[in-house]
């Protein structure tokens, strides 16, 4: 309890001192020490937490509902792990990357809301009542609502932040008639709640919309392609690789407090991660915005993750503990992996725009010369969102393909072909999706030449912006190889989440083979491609190299036009779902055989803010101004509707 007190202890001075210190370099260098320091100690409380070593603190207040009540159990600190890892070295990414602003906007008022979303993410993870659970989740909600729109002035920003604040409140309205229904016995105290048989599908599906709001579900995903883009690059690390799993990590703990889980609800959640993990991926193909690209990539993984706990629930619930055991430790597992290997890409995707002015992939190209460290890490942290072996990402989809492929042979009835099937071939598609955009990043970004002439300027990013780049690669690659260790390790988490299983008699050793024999060829191939780089560096380094361009089948003017854009290199796969993404597409030529300019451009759209969303509110708007005539600015008028109301109120409690 010490370090995680003197972690948030820590988080408030700096929330409550760094207005003070101005807009200079000051508040930058002091906002990411308490950034630091405070997830430092986080971190480590986190760790003795998923050893065994929480705490349960309880302080009356004097509100009459609930009390200060605090719990760090090993499902907990794991949240608390990946929160505190994330923005310890976004904290140190981020006092490079706002230098820039320090005669520009108040970096004080910055770092006091980057803090304030450290503290309330904290505190939403380790909230043991319902009342300060929500006091908790507003304080995350509001603060990352004023980091996305720190840079106001750029067009969209004030409406991607507004987007976002619309969107999480509507899921708090539900997560506050959930726990209306959890405190039915007139407690809000996780110990106490009480939720009887026929309120528990009820409270899932409440959990399910207002935590899936905040996780990315399909489709109440439409925020996140738009406030992380608009967010800085540390603070869209923090949104997507932290923040979101904040949903999981609600809809975690209220199956544990409403459990037995339900089949239902792991067939919804393996339904809804299919649709998600697919949506997301096919929209992440179509972008041209490196940012908006990493964002549906971001739902992506959040379908990923809801799969493997889907496919945990629903072997649970069918009696398949193993099946359990192996769908609910890929999803845990891919939370963490998706932490390390997303910040990773947005830390990449900031040091590109650091260094090039713009987000835009048509504009770019070649940056790997320029921007070799970048380009290395994009490239490892790429790999590892793909799945590739021996990378992170691997890992823990493969203890999901494992939990499906034993669900055909280990067990009897419709749960073994439709659900594993439905896991394989929905992980199949995402996979290969992936491959296709993750390759079109790169591709575009970072080979070829450059496209547009500013680019060939561009720079490395400051030490203070790869070291965390570094590290996290170095992360992508160490639990690749460690899987197993990682995996015993992280075996208190899954203990918890599968309380009501008999898990003594489960164990995960029949993956621990193939992971084991893979991370053993992973390393040989690493070892084997650092050798030969030792020994060509050698061969070359007494002879005369020479540079020149590379051989154009006997065409002797290559220019950039002739290279793939990010349009070109989609739109085979793109215009196979041409009717879910609905893209626009402009192709300009010249007339004639042999036309001499050629253009194509296509601008994807969200099928669901475009025909679901923006529909809906704007039948709204039109509602509410026909009704505009009620605001006639006269004081007594705006009383007597409260008089009105209160009646009305009243008379409903004496009638009822």
């Amino acid at each position: 309890m010490a370090l995680f007190e003197w972690a948030m202890i820590t988080l408030l001075a700096g929330i409550l001192s760094l207005p003070l210190t101005g807009r200079g370099v000051l508040a930058n260098t002091m906002g990411a020490l308490f950034s630091v320091v405070g997830a430092v100690l986080a971190f480590v409380s986190g760790v003795y937490a998923v050893l065994g070593d929480g705490f349960d603190f309880i302080l009356p207040w004097g509100l009459k509902l609930g009390a200060l009540h605090l719990k760090m159990d090993p499902l907990s600190g794991f949240f608390a792990m990946v929160i505190a890892l994330v923005c310890g070295l976004s904290a140190m990414y981020g006092k490079s990357y706002l230098a820039v602003y320090t005669d520009k906007k108040h970096l004080g008022w910055c770092w006091s809301f980057f803090l304030l979303l450290m503290f309330g993410m904290m505190l939403v993870i380790t909230a043991w009542d319902g009342v300060l659970f929500l006091i908790a989740w507003e304080i995350m909600s509001v603060s990352s609502f004023f980091l996305v729109i720190f840079e106001s002035e750029r067009p969209g920003v004030l409406k991607a932040g507004w987007t976002y604040l619309v969107a999480t409140h509507l899921g708090t309205a539900c997560l506050m008639v959930m726990f209306m229904l959890l405190g039915s016995s007139h407690s809000y105290d996780f110990n106490v709640v009480h939720v009887s048989g026929a309120l528990a599908t009820p409270v899932f599906i409440l959990a399910f919309i207002g935590f899936g709001t905040k996780a990315g579900f399909l489709p109440f995903h439409v925020w996140l392609p738009e406030a992380h883009p608009a967010a800085p690059s540390h603070v869209s690390a923090v949104m997507s690789a932290a923040m979101i799993k904040t949903g999981i990590y609600g809809i975690l703990r209220i199956c544990i407090l409403v459990g037995p889980v339900q089949v239902s609800w792991g067939w919804t959640l393996i339904i809804s991660g299919a649709l998600t993990g697919l949506f997301g991926v096919l929209c992440a193909l179509s972008q041209h915005d490196l940012k908006r690209l990493l964002a549906y990539s971001s739902v992506e993984n959040i379908g990923i993750i809801t799969i493997g706990i889907g496919l945990g629930f629903l072997g649970l619930a069918t009696g398949h503990p193993v099946i359990g055991l192996l769908g609910i430790s890929g999803g845990i597992l891919h939370v963490m992996n998706h932490a390390i290997f997303k910040s990773l890409l947005f830390f990449g995707a900031g040091a590109v725009r650091h260094a090039t002015h713009t987000l835009d992939m048509e504009k770019m190209g070649g940056l790997m010369k320029q921007m070799p460290v970048t380009g290395t890490t994009f490239i490892i942290a790429s790999a590892a969102v793909c799945a590739l072996p021996p990378f992170n990402g691997f890992i823990s989809e493969f203890l999901i393909y494992f939990g499906s492929f034993s669900s055909l042979y280990n067990t009897k009835g419709t749960f073994s072909v439709l659900a594993s099937v439905t896991v394989i071939v929905a992980l199949a598609l995402i996979g290969a999706l992936a491959l296709a955009c993750f390759t079109k990043a790169i591709g575009i970004v970072f080979l070829g030449e450059p496209r547009t002439t500013g680019i060939q300027n561009a720079k490395e990013a400051g030490w203070m912006m790869k070291m965390p780049m570094v590290i996290l690669s170095g992360l992508c690659l160490f639990i690749g190889l460690f899987s197993s260790q990682v995996i015993l390790f992280l075996d208190p988490v899954f203990k918890t989440i599968m309380v009501e299983s008999p898990l003594v008699a489960v164990s995960m050793e029949p993956a621990f083979f193939p992971l084991v024999m893979i991370s053993r060829v992973g390393a040989g191939l690493i070892l084997a491609v650092c050798l030969l780089a030792l020994v060509k560096n050698k061969m070359l380094k007494s002879r005369i190299v020479e540079k020149d361009s590379t051989w154009g089948c006997g065409y002797s003017c290559p220019t950039a036009r002739i290279q793939y854009t990010a349009s070109s290199f989609a739109d085979p796969i793109v215009s196979m779902f041409d009717s879910i993404l609905c893209p626009e597409k402009k192709i300009i030529a010249d007339a004639g055989l042999f036309p001499t300019n050629f253009m194509l451009e296509t601008h994807p759209k969200d099928i669901f803010m475009h025909r679901v969303y923006r529909p809906v509110f704007s039948l709204i708007e039109y509602c509410a101004l026909k009704l505009h005539w009620l605001q006639r600015g006269y004081n007594q008028l705006y009383i007597l509707y409260i008089v009105i109301t209160m009646l009305v109120l009243l008379f409903w409690i004496l009638w009822f």
